[in-house]
């Protein structure tokens, strides 16, 4: 069954940030394969003024796309991002938008997202579907003001997709009935992200290649944990002073970790590569002795399945679904801002004599095909369902 799909989201690369949402852009240009798939992604306010990256929109083949400016103040009134949210998409995309016949809508973030697009598909009659992805739901869903407008926006859908079982968990702990609950682990492009030689990637990288490489891939952002790595790093370089730390991303904290690796006397052993296009980053990964991600909260982070799928071993905090992706062959998980516990797993990884093999195996489990089958289904099931009870909590 073809079915005409709305998706509103601000995970997804415009012209002002083309490097964002590298997994919902992989998932809905598959999506697109099989339905017929419009995207208006939210630009926010702050990045359009700014011009960030702004040039030619990325390339996506068959998806219909439509951007709008989230209009709000910054810092002010978070509780009604969700209203200026759809006040923002209707002013801008109204005339269009509300002409169109949709089977179904999926919004792709809770808040503001879902929460404002739930809105809309409830007066327009349009079902819809609710795909959470972690810290909207970890950070945002605890604020007393907002979490009532998510759980409202989570039990009116007709169904929930979560990325790991513990954001599941979640999801049922705010009222929504289990069997409208499905756990969809993202997929990885097997064909791009896969074994290869480390010598030769390290190569055509102009890193060295007789010497431990920590790599973190990510927003340079402190809840991502970039500032307890290169922290927990310093004393590695103890037992290991030909290491080297590689920061692959941008965000707030580059200026602090440049200053705060020169503060340590690790100028030489850490670099900051800046943003690395989606489709350049197997060679990383190939080239890394180990992938670092101690972040404070997750969902599943992609980045972590396409390491293991190029057969990189894994070091990551315990917290959100990567305990549930993560299984000891293919890594070590470590508590949160346990710096000193990541120190030692950073050493243990890197004497450690890992079964890429093994790696691999685990890694084929997450593949797109797997995910769109599970998405799509979802989606048609969601379309074809009678409506929910009106009366829904406030």
């Amino acid at each position: 069954m073809s079915l005409r799909i709305l998706v509103l989201t601000n995970l997804f690369p415009t012209r002002w940030d083309p490097h964002r949402g590298a997994f919902n852009r992989q998932q809905f240009e598959r999506l697109g394969h099989r339905h017929e798939v419009e995207v208006i992604t939210a630009v926010p306010l702050p990045e359009r003024l700014r011009g960030r990256g702004a040039g030619q929109a990325p390339e996506v083949t068959g998806l219909h796309l439509r951007t709008f400016v989230f209009v709000y103040l910054p810092r002010v009134a978070r509780s009604l991002h969700a209203f200026f949210w759809a006040v923002s998409l209707l002013a801008q995309q109204g005339r269009y938008l509300l002409r169109g016949h949709y089977d179904c809508v999926l919004a792709s973030w809770a808040y503001p997202d879902a929460a404002a697009a739930a809105w809309l598909a409830r007066r327009q009659g349009w079902p819809y579907v609710v795909k959470v992805h972690g810290s909207d739901l970890n950070v945002q869903a605890e604020d007393p003001a907002r979490r009532p407008q998510i759980r409202r926006a989570l039990v009116g859908a007709r169904a929930v997709v979560a990325v790991s079982r513990a954001l599941a968990d979640k999801v049922v702990a705010l009222g929504v009935e289990p069997a409208r609950v499905h756990v969809v682990y993202n997929g990885v492009d097997h064909a791009r992200f896969s074994p290869g030689s480390q010598h030769e990637a390290r190569h055509r990288l102009g890193l060295p290649g007789d010497m431990p490489v920590l790599l973190y891939v990510g927003n340079l952002k402190a809840s991502k944990g970039c500032l307890d790595l290169l922290e927990a790093f310093a004393p590695v370089t103890l037992s290991r002073p030909d290491a080297r730390l590689v920061f692959v991303g941008a965000g707030e904290c580059r200026d602090a970790l440049r200053v705060r690796a020169d503060e340590l006397g690790l100028g030489n052993a850490v670099h900051l590569a800046g943003v690395i296009p989606h489709a350049d980053l197997p060679d990383w990964f190939r080239a890394a002795s180990l992938l670092c991600l101690p972040s404070h909260n997750e969902g599943v982070p992609n980045v972590v399945l396409e390491a293991m799928a190029c057969g990189t071993p894994v070091v990551a905090t315990r917290v959100g679904g990567i305990p549930e992706v993560v299984p000891e062959e293919a890594g070590l998980l470590v508590p949160l801002r346990d710096r000193h516990a990541l120190t030692g797993a950073l050493v243990e990884a890197i004497g450690r004599p890992w079964d890429i093999g093994r790696i691999l195996e685990h890694a084929r489990q997450f593949s797109w095909e797997r995910n769109l089958q599970s998405l799509s289904d979802i989606l048609e099931a969601a379309a074809a369902a009678p409506p929910l009870p009106t009366s829904l909590p406030t």
